[in-house]
């Protein structure tokens, strides 16, 4: 009798039912746009593809916790900041001092991150203080376009880190009631965050998680070609920042693999700039190498090793 063999149920798009809906929302895809009326959206895997700054906006949308930094508008009247997250998970609003903001951690239904983004800086364009907007709504029928449409697609940023909520209020402004709970209910909940800046890093992070430290780092380069040469450095030896460091795993956010290192909490999240910046030199190399030497068996036993050590951020 032959055996039976559990099959996983899967949507005409491909993707497990029980599985995170690709839009980033947080929600199981069958609650989300794998629900009753919830597929006309087209899903956008890599949303903010083909802007200089990708991999930062990736990195404040899925894990820095308390961070800020200006727009690269193309033509604007008004200065707009893009947040981390604003109170209430706010898509936008203008702080009582004028102050703009856009929110990056927010929930929405919509399959196109980029374009709800566009929506609400196009919102904030025109707000007054005092407005908020809770969340961008359903499609109105006007056209935003994408925040490629909105942004200078060549500009670099910096974001400016802080160590707690603070900047929701306007300077020399003293919370108080339910916005000063609010507040430290927030700042409570941050996980200590520093970027590492070295030469050739970029959009790598050093959190502190509690029992241990980490880097996380987004990478631009296709996945398949970034494992590869994961792979290659790993059969080396070279995969590690060094003394006190593994290389964890990865996990997928917009269309990039972001690699994970364990690092001993011990040291200074400067102490990783310098071994940061070498092992981006062995990466750059190893990917170069791809072009003219194809991988070994024991290099694509090592990607295929590595491909299975996907991580869940907690």
């Amino acid at each position: 009798m032959a055996k039976r063999t559990a099959v996983k149920n899967q949507s005409a798009d491909g993707v497990n039912p029980r599985q995170p809906c690709p839009c980033g929302s947080g929600k199981r895809y069958k609650a989300c746009h794998g629900g009753a009326g919830g597929g006309a959206d087209v899903i956008v895997a890599r949303p903010f593809e083909g802007l200089a700054a990708e991999t930062e906006l990736i990195a404040l949308r899925e894990f820095v916790p308390s961070a800020t930094m200006k727009l690269p508008l193309k033509d604007a009247g008004r200065e707009v900041v893009l947040a981390s997250v604003l109170p209430m998970a706010a898509a936008a609003l203008i702080r009582a001092d004028g102050t703009a903001f856009v929110g990056l951690q927010v929930q929405t239904r919509s399959g196109d991150l980029s374009r709800d983004l566009a929506r609400a800086v196009q919102w904030v364009l025109t707000a007054e203080t005092g407005d908020a907007l809770p969340v961008v709504g359903p499609d109105d029928g006007t056209n935003p376009g994408r925040l490629q449409d909105l942004l200078d697609a060549d500009a670099t940023v910096t974001p400016e880190l802080h160590t707690d909520f603070a900047w929701w209020m306007p300077p020399d402004n003293e919370p108080a009631g339910d916005v000063a709970l609010s507040l430290e209910r927030a700042n409570a909940a941050i996980l200590p965050t520093e970027r590492v800046d070295a030469p050739g890093v970029h959009a790598a992070y050093w959190v502190d998680a509690g029992d241990k430290a980490h880097l996380r780092w987004v990478r631009p380069e296709p996945e398949e070609r970034l494992l590869a040469a994961l792979a290659r450095l790993s059969v080396r030896g070279e995969l590690d920042l060094g003394e006190g460091s593994r290389y964890a795993g990865s996990f997928r956010a917009h269309g990039l693999l972001v690699p994970v290192w364990d690092l001993d909490r011990e040291l200074h999240s400067s102490e990783w700039a310098s071994p940061a910046e070498g092992l981006s030199k062995r990466l750059r190399d190893a990917l170069t190498s791809l072009d003219d030497e194809p991988l070994t068996e024991a290099e694509r036993r090592a990607r295929d090793g590595l491909r299975g050590r996907q991580i869940t951020l907690r």
